[in-house]
């Protein structure tokens, strides 16, 4: 999933896609270089930022979804928490909803994904995005993390959205410190084994910036590619990134290798 931000100030693209053209060619660019999907935003959710209207990321997603959905093939996705915007996106040729509240922000967001048999990534976040990485504590994060999963899973099958079309993500980085994203990173294979497909964003994160010492964002692509390649390996079904080159190249590396028993040259 590459990641295509039209907003004024996400923590490292901010700014760079807000010209519609501008975004559709780096949409180009993203499935061009092997994204399957453009997940695209109009409302930041970097650690302190504040709510963004509704009609303000219509004003900067709109535009953006309907080009990219007439020129590429690839899954568009709308990132937001409210009904109203996931409503018009849909409306704009967007297939799927990422909600970072799981639902909670907004109550019309579950029935209108079910009323629009839309599929739904659901993702784990400890408060606001104002104020979720000030002190976040868990006793025991990934099994308190699939825990929530479930139970907003439980509650998008209540209000009518099919089981088949509901995505998991643990939310690295919302409402964690460095030792909670590692301890998530660690249990990957067993958040997969949720029941639903797992979706994993470190890219260019403060904790892999932490762990590699890179302050800056548009540095930290080495310690994004470990991660991803982790969580791969260990059953994430898809990744949520800004470099798709180079971790697309990982990816594939990666299944060459999880096939690599049905080689002919490892064959007696």
């Amino acid at each position: 999933m590459g990641i295509l931000n039209v907003t004024p100030d996400s923590f490292s693209d901010g700014g760079r896609f807000q010209d519609p053209q501008v975004a559709v060619e780096h949409a180009h660019a993203m499935v061009q270089a092997g994204a399957d999907w453009i997940d695209i935003g109009g409302e930041s959710t970097r650690p302190g930022s504040q709510p963004t209207p509704a009609d303000e990321q219509l004003r900067r997603v709109l535009p953006v979804i309907r080009a990219v959905r007439t020129a590429l093939s690839a899954l568009v996705s709308i990132d937001t928490t409210q009904g109203a915007v996931a409503e018009a996106a849909l409306d704009a040729g967007a297939d799927l909803v990422n909600d970072v509240s799981a639902g909670r922000d907004d109550p019309a967001m579950l029935p209108l994904v079910a009323r629009r048999r839309a599929a739904i990534i659901l993702l784990h976040m400890q408060g606001a995005p104002a104020t979720m990485q000030i002190n976040p504590t868990y006793g025991d994060v990934a099994a308190e993390v699939a825990h929530f999963l479930l139970q907003r899973r439980d509650a998008a099958v209540a209000s009518g959205v099919d089981s088949r079309r509901i995505l998991l993500d643990p939310g690295l980085g919302f409402g964690k410190t460095l030792s909670h994203n590692l301890q998530l990173l660690n249990q990957t294979a067993a958040l997969a084994a949720l029941g639903h497909p797992l979706v994993i964003g470190p890219s260019r994160k403060g904790f892999v910036g932490e762990v590699t010492g890179q302050a800056t964002p548009d540095q930290r692509v080495f310690g994004t590619a470990a991660a991803v390649a982790w969580a791969v390996a260990n059953g994430a079904a898809v990744v949520r990134v800004h470099d798709v080159g180079p971790i697309a190249q990982i990816l594939r590396m990666i299944r060459a290798i999880q096939v690599a028993k049905n080689a002919d040259f490892l064959k007696d």
